[in-house]
């Protein structure tokens, strides 16, 4: 096999012109940087996670590209071509990557919460009544969809008229893509209540086959893509995080992430990203470990 991508966190092969295979590595990203530090059986969690969701889905009529579990680490897909410049993408191009990230938000968490805070969001836009005090963890009225950049270096946000532009989508493909994600967060939803998770938020991505029909890709619903909180815990009050927010918190409590920002305003040179201390990875591998655990109802070992 000849290797044709490396990612972040996977490394993408050629198995022939119509499969590629997913290599899932133990490197963690957060804020588009890859931390210098390798999470023992992060990829395999992830791989494993994913393969499970991509086998819902495909039971509940979801159409995607997953083929085939390779354990530990690798799976292998449905190959489409991937076309960086957006001016080449038009209504007529099948079997391509749609250049979008999908975001779903059913809580205030994350970034969104930022953007409540700095005004750049108004509370109406998210369903809420004008004049509403919002508050870290409220459940939302109705999912907030966003859509950001996929093949960019640094993902940004999008609004609609640009997202049909660079994507290649009609309006109603672009509506039904909505709809598919929201078919399988209602599903994911129904799953992960069992195991007393609340799921907040998450992305998907999306390809069209050879027949211009929408297929779901790469991967999704794990500790990686998406936030979960403990039911428990929340129901007491607390939004413990069970995902890579775990870390991303990390790196906001040493100062981090406030640098970075600046200098990403500021058109500056990024600082480097520091490694994970031993016990912060201990801890990470761990709950990659149990959110598989947690998210497929299966035993890791």
């Amino acid at each position: 096999m000849q290797l044709v991508r490396t990612g972040k966190v996977k490394q993408v092969y050629e198995v022939d012109e119509d499969t590629l295979e997913f290599l899932f590595t133990d490197n963690i990203s957060v804020f588009d940087k890859t931390i210098p530090s390798q999470i023992p059986f992060k990829g395999e969690s992830l791989c494993r996670t994913a393969a499970f969701w991509f086998q819902v889905c495909r039971k509940a009529g979801v159409r995607t590209h997953f083929t085939e579990l390779i354990p530990p680490n690798r799976m292998r897909v449905k190959r489409v071509e991937v076309i960086s410049d957006y001016s080449k993408i038009d209504r007529s191009t099948t079997n391509y990557l749609i250049p979008l990230e999908v975001i779903s938000r059913h809580y205030v968490a994350g970034s969104l919460w930022d953007r409540i805070v700095s005004k750049e969001i108004r509370v109406e836009d998210l369903g809420f009544p004008q004049g509403h005090e919002v508050k870290y963890g409220d459940k939302l009225p109705r999912t907030f969809y966003e859509t950001t950049t996929k093949l960019e270096k640094v993902d940004r946000l999008l609004d609609r008229e640009e997202a049909l532009k660079i994507s290649g989508l009609t309006e109603e493909e672009m509506d039904n893509m909505f709809e598919v994600v929201a078919k399988i967060d209602e599903i994911i939803a129904s799953e992960v209540e069992e195991r007393m998770l609340i799921h907040v938020d998450g992305k998907k991505e999306f390809a069209f086959d050879e027949h211009r029909r929408l297929m779901l890709i790469d991967t999704f619903g794990t500790a990686d893509e998406d936030r979960w909180w403990d039911e428990d815990s929340y129901a007491a009050g607390q939004c413990l995080e069970l995902s890579k927010e775990s870390v991303r918190q990390y790196y906001r409590s040493i100062g981090y992430y406030d640098q970075l920002m600046k200098a990403r305003k500021a058109g500056q040179q990024e600082p480097d990203i520091p490694p994970l201390p031993g016990p912060e990875v201990k801890k990470v591998s761990d709950l990659y470990i149990e959110m598989f655990e947690r998210l497929t109802g299966e035993s890791f070992r």
